[in-house]
């Protein structure tokens, strides 16, 4: 007689989930709505080609100089208080972009930003796994990697648009949107995100979420002691180094398709196909992930962000918006597979213990990608190859590093559920 499957719960019914994801949308709206929007701003106020990037290196130079600190401050003062400060500072920054129009206030505007952005990347993905238990823990993932992708779907040609059209004082406006999360943040006060996850046990054998509707999730933090540091980071070494070749693509799209696509609709459109993709790419491998035997979901994320990435440049040589736009949909997908597994793994790799040091590694190499390609990939392309070869060489790196990703799959992990 066949055993009926234990009842897994819907987790969007969870009111924690659901509240995680409301801030989450909140929060990175501010950070896309002015990823794509901010360089063409200081392009507009005689900023060179090459070094519009650096807004957002700066940002996110800011950025993965906090993130390390991040799980010790929540535990010395608490997450609700940080997760306060990070919302403020991230947000309520946003606005002084215009007072000033010179590119070094908006890198002065853009590290104070980037602190607060720091907070709430390393504090959200630990709430988020904190919530459930480890058989699950790639479908929350996956949902809170849609709490990242839909801002990036909506917010990033948003910016860019009301930008092109020299109505940046809306998106500087707009970015203001996590204050608005601000009275959610109470809700947060009794959870402990940090060393250990999904304590409840459930029917079947199994791990049931910890937290259940109405509750909150009541792990144990602590912060990530120094002498951890070095073990975890050697680690996470190979999937870190996955992360950056994916995330420095990423942000030579994200921060120089606006200027170099022929005309303004293309840049639009293509953004929005990438987003999108991203965030379907995002959520469906959070759930595939969770299943035995899905080692191959990293290497092959990574495979296809080449392809992808190939493709684009040779649309950008010829200027065939079709082939554009089939560039971002392949690279979407495997831009979005590879965030949310990566992730997954360095939870896996890291162990129980050490999720906050995890949390602050895999953030701080996702963020100092994003600021690296943001800058090095203007800087390469304005030295002579071009930006099509240099989304080229882009590809190449990402291919160089697939038998990187099979590697960080196999053991010393012992959980094979990514």
């Amino acid at each position: 007689m066949n055993t009926p499957a234990p009842h897994r719960p819907n987790l969007w019914s969870n009111p924690d989930v659901r509240r995680l994801v409301l801030v989450g949308t909140l929060a990175f709206s501010s950070f896309f709505l002015t990823l794509s929007s901010l360089p063409l701003w200081a392009l507009s106020g005689g900023a060179a080609e090459g070094t519009a990037g650096l807004v957002t290196t700066v940002m996110l130079a800011a950025t993965v100089a906090t993130q390390i600190l991040v799980p010790w401050l929540a535990r010395r003062f608490g997450l609700a208080p940080v997760l306060a400060g990070g919302l403020i500072t991230l947000g309520g920054a946003a606005p002084l972009y215009l007072l000033s129009h010179d590119l070094w206030w908006l890198l002065v505007v853009s590290a104070i930003r980037g602190t607060g952005f720091a907070v709430i990347t390393v504090l959200m993905p630990l709430t988020a796994s904190a919530m459930v238990g480890p058989e699950r823990r790639g479908e929350v993932i996956g949902i809170y990697g849609l709490a990242i992708a839909v801002p990036n779907l909506i917010g990033v040609p948003i910016g860019v648009a009301l930008t092109s059209a020299d109505n940046f004082g809306w998106v500087a406006v707009l970015a203001a949107a996590p204050l608005l999360a601000l009275p959610l943040v109470p809700r947060f006060a009794g959870t402990r995100t940090g060393t250990r996850t999904g304590t409840g046990t459930g029917t079947g054998g199994g791990t049931e979420p910890s937290t259940r509707p109405g509750t909150r999730a009541e792990t144990r933090t602590t912060a990530p002691p120094t002498r951890a540091l070095v073990p975890t980071l050697k680690s996470l070494s190979g999937v870190t180094l996955v992360l950056l070749t994916v995330t420095i693509a990423g942000a030579g799209v994200l921060t120089f398709l606006p200027i170099i696509a022929p005309d303004g609709w293309l840049a639009t459109t293509a953004l929005l196909v990438f987003g999108l993709t991203a965030a379907v790419s995002r959520w469906r491998s959070g759930i595939l992930s969770d299943r035995p035997g899905r080692t191959w979901l990293l290497p092959a994320g990574l495979a296809v962000a080449a392809l992808g990435m190939t493709v684009l440049g040779i649309g950008i040589v010829h200027t065939t918006a079709v082939t554009i736009l089939v560039g971002v949909t392949v690279l979407g997908l495997g831009y979005g597979a590879v965030q949310n597994v990566s992730l997954l793994v360095a939870f896996h790799r890291a162990g129980p213990d050490r999720q906050a040091t995890a949390s602050s590694v895999w953030n701080a190499s996702f963020d100092a990608g994003t600021g690296i390609g943001a800058l090095l990939i203007g800087v390469v392309a304005a030295a002579g190859p071009g930006f099509p070869w240099t989304y080229v060489g882009c590809a190449a790196l990402m291919a160089l590093a697939i038998p990187l990703a099979a590697r960080a799959t196999r053991p010393p992990m012992t959980d094979q559920s990514y």
